[in-house]
């Protein structure tokens, strides 16, 4: 099949829902063992039961709403999203990890988390969803970090689709060195010593003296995490995948190629894949330059990429129809 990719969507038509709805928000809580999860269903007031869509955030500190802990100011890219779906009549429901806003009751030692910490959460409120009888059919939404988490949860689920947005297509410590050797502020030496530290961790070894400013990335207590989120491979995982499925990613994004975008649609040539023109890893159009690229991470006054905002809101309108 020939792989897809669409170049500045703006040619591709209008919105096929037409004038905005209104909507609302709700906070949800789930219990778990040592407290609860937090979320936000957002959706349209002018329907009773509407179809819903899970939106998985990124890695690290990020909150609900696609705002980083350790990033000045917002930029409240996953809220837009929320909004609009809502506004094309699809509800949604984003949520706080462990730790953090809605869900700071059930937080954890660091040491005690791992990848498969949240990828239980996430299915945790997959099942909410699932069970719940407001809503039709149930869509997948991952960010980044979220797009392995969502194809993990999508597998065994009565999932309908599944959108992976900004998502890498390498395992975690591949990952993660293609990123430390694409900026070309870290000399070789730097670069070799994140392999022997990453080598370490993969072994099973834990590495207690980590250089300062490899601290965010390889902290003794992160390694636990780490460790379980390697044993995944995003392509062999979106392979399994056997319902509607779309990858996007943008020409502006500084954290996850177009590469990995291709090397998922070829795991899976069912799914379609786009690449959206201008877009950076917080789905809203950015400058070429990385320090200006980087400051649309702190603003919440621009808008999302408007192709994308289309092609995404067209996907799940089409894949969740009655």
């Amino acid at each position: 099949m020939k792989r897809i990719v669409i170049i500045c969507l703006l040619t591709f038509g209008a919105f096929s829902y037409g004038k905005a709805q209104n909507y609302k928000e709700e906070e949800v809580l789930l219990d778990v063992e040592n407290g609860s999860l937090g979320g936000v269903v957002t959706y349209p007031e002018t329907r009773k039961k509407t179809p819903v869509v899970l939106i998985i955030q990124g890695s690290g500190p990020t909150d609900k709403d696609g705002n980083s802990a350790v990033v000045p100011g917002k930029n409240n890219s996953l809220k837009m999203l929320a909004e609009a779906l809502a506004d094309a009549g699809i509800a949604s429901l984003r949520f706080d990890k462990r730790g953090m806003g809605l869900s700071q009751s059930a937080a954890l030692p660091e040491a005690d988390l791992t990848f498969d910490t949240f990828v239980e959460d996430a299915k945790t409120w997959l099942n909410s969803l699932l069970n719940n009888k407001k809503f039709t059919k149930v869509g997948v939404i991952g960010h980044s970090q979220g797009s392995l988490i969502g194809m993990l949860i999508c597998r065994d689920a009565d999932v309908s689709a599944f959108a992976s947005l900004a998502g890498p297509s390498q395992n975690i410590s591949e990952t993660i060195m293609n990123q430390i050797k694409a900026n070309p502020n870290n000399p070789e030496s730097i670069i070799k010593e994140a392999e022997s530290i990453m080598s370490s961790i993969r072994k099973g070894e834990k590495v207690d003296d980590v250089p300062t400013y490899f601290a965010s990335l390889f902290r003794p207590s992160i390694q636990p995490f780490m460790r379980a989120w390697m044993k995944y491979d995003p392509q062999s995982t979106f392979q399994k995948l056997t319902i509607p499925s779309i990858v996007v990613n943008g020409t502006r994004d500084i954290q996850v190629t177009m590469d990995d975008a291709a090397r998922l649609y070829k795991a899976n040539p069912k799914s379609k894949q786009y690449i959206i023109d201008g877009m950076n890893h917080v789905l809203k159009n950015a400058p070429a330059d990385r320090q200006q690229n980087l400051a649309t991470y702190g603003d919440p006054t621009l808008p999302l990429n408007p192709d994308f905002k289309m092609l995404v809101v067209n996907f799940f309108q089409e894949s969740l129809k009655n």
